[in-house]
């Protein structure tokens, strides 16, 4: 068998070894008082019933959980931290869920010379070991309560990444329990190295989702070209200080062509400072275009403050981003999309690199609201938007169906070292798209899903009339981001452009992961709506 069978620990075990002697995992049922708790994600829309969710600390306890379940034919799904968009997780036919959320660790590991992080590692925990202990970080994503699980698995865009790529790009290893033919569940560890027999499985994992191949336990992470066994050496260094700013405009003040210059202005700079090695890489920012009934649209912007003139080349970056928009920008004081309001940055403030991280990803009110319901879209975008999207989306944010602050369409940046990789050298095909665009309803009551839902599907599709109404792969759309799952992309009702979903979110790779969907998950047990399908 060509496999590494792994054990709990870094070294490996013999493969009749594993799952031996092992004390089972911790099963909720409904009859226990935490049941409630342990059948939900972030978004409430998707509540759970399964018969158990089993709680792992260890590899092994996942082995003999997918065991049990490939042996008793039991549909089973896997949950890091919930942040999933769909019902992925907690759909009604799932009967066993393995929750990983009690393997968090974070640690150097000698024995492959990179630095371990388990699948349930949320980002905050991971950014503050790997920066306390070492100085380095992974350039993952913005919100702190994300586990690694599905996010490194899906790709990993963050804020970071246009000056270091995608996480994926700094990962050397994945371990994956498996199921293959014989029906016998195990443990593979997969590398990044082409000679690895079992390199495909690692490719898999670098931009195929979660839920498609098996179960990931853990991650390694070491940067392609990385010498020496300490771990100071092995990953990115971050800046020491960052320039922070969030500014806003009043929507009082923002007629229609301003509106268009506005969004055009971000597209237009992204589009043409998007290359590897455009040293205005270290720049990140977000444009939030809220629904009227916010009050204001918002920019945030970091900028790396070690780069000589960082004060500048945010001022050159503002100064573009407004050439034609007449309306003062002020403090941004309502909360929009997935930011809480912060007036003390109208004016730009330097701060250690942890110390913003740690702010920008915590003060995401929805993280913490146990009544947040959301549906979600995503655009990728190649070049600048023509007229009639942006006409689109003005009139979608002026939609007088909706009153809500928490609707609107939030722009985020790529580019710059994303497109130092090819686009098939991992699974993460949109190398070169120069940002992608959030659509986000958030709301709390049930009452008023249908409203919602129908905003979101409305005017995302009213942008792509001409491609089915759905961002098909062109010269200025580039599909949807696999993280951002949208299970309307599956139906002919709002994808009416003859491009399947698999297509906008994988592209020319997805026959690949079809192969390898093949190869190592020919039974199709591990599955959900739009996961990988067996070719």
């Amino acid at each position: 068998m060509d496999e590494q069978v792994v054990g709990g620990s870094a070294g490996e075990m013999p493969d009749d070894a594993a799952g031996a002697h092992v004390s089972p995992a911790a099963s909720v049922t409904p009859n226990d008082p935490q049941y409630a708790d342990c059948v939900r994600g972030g978004n409430q829309r998707y509540i759970g019933a399964p018969e158990s969710v089993r709680i792992v600390n260890s590899t092994e306890q996942v082995v003999q959980v997918v065991q049990e379940a490939v042996d008793n034919d039991k549909r089973l799904t896997v949950i890091s931290s919930g942040h999933c968009f769909e019902d992925f997780i907690f759909s009604p036919d799932v009967q066993i869920v393995i929750d990983m959320s009690q393997m968090d660790r974070t640690y150097y590991d000698p024995a492959r010379n990179a630095v371990a992080v388990e699948s349930g590692a949320t980002l905050l925990k991971i950014y503050e070991t790997m920066y306390k202990e070492w100085g380095v970080t992974i350039p993952a994503g913005l919100c702190y309560s994300v586990a690694a699980g599905g996010h490194v698995s899906g790709g990993a865009w963050g804020p970071s990444s246009r000056d270091h790529g995608l996480v994926v790009d700094h990962l050397y290893a994945v371990e994956v329990v498996v199921v293959r033919g014989n029906g016998r569940a195990h443990a593979v560890v997969a590398t990044r190295d082409p000679n690895d027999p079992n390199h495909d499985l690692w490719w898999a994992h670098t931009g195929g989702g979660g839920g498609n191949f098996g179960v990931v336990t853990r991650y390694w992470f070491r940067s392609p070209g990385a010498t020496g066994t300490d771990p100071r050496g092995l990953l990115p260094q971050p800046p020491k200080e960052l320039l922070l700013s969030a500014i806003a405009w009043s929507w009082n003040d923002i007629d229609q062509t301003a509106f268009m210059n506005l969004a055009r202005n971000y597209a237009s700079w992204h589009v043409h400072n998007g290359d590897a090695d455009n040293p205005l890489r270290a720049v990140t920012s977000y444009l939030i275009l809220n629904h009227r009934s916010n009050g204001q649209l918002g920019l945030i912007t970091q900028v790396d403050a070690t780069v000589p003139g960082a004060e500048q080349i945010f001022a050159d970056y503002l100064r573009y981003i407004t050439d034609g928009v007449s309306a003062k920008t002020g403090a941004l004081t309502n909360a929009m999309t997935e930011h809480s309001p912060k007036p003390q940055f109208a004016e730009p403030i330097r701060l250690p690199w942890l110390e913003a991280t740690r702010f920008n990803g915590t003060t995401n009110p929805a993280q913490n609201d146990p009544t947040y319901r959301a549906e979600f879209k995503s655009t990728f975008m190649r070049g600048v938007f023509p007229d009639q999207q942006l006409a689109a989306l003005y009139q979608g944010l002026n939609a007088p169906t909706i009153n809500n602050p928490l609707v609107g369409v939030q722009f985020t940046p790529y580019g710059g070292r994303t497109r130092a990789v090819a686009p098939t050298a991992t699974a993460s095909v949109h190398r070169g798209a120069a940002f992608k665009m959030l659509f986000s309803a958030q709301w709390h009551d049930p009452t008023q899903d249908d409203v919602h839902i129908s905003w979101a599907r409305d005017t995302y599709g009213s942008l792509y009339p001409d491609t089915g109404g759905v961002p098909v792969p062109n010269d200025v759309t580039d599909g949807c981001y696999v993280n951002y799952p949208d299970a309307d992309l599956s139906d002919p009702l709002y994808n009416r452009s003859g491009t399947p979903w698999y297509t906008l979110y994988y592209k020319e790779n997805y026959p690949r992961l079809q192969q390898i969907k093949r190869r190592w998950d020919p039974r199709n047990f591990f599955r959900h709506r739009q996961s990988v399908q067996l070719p």
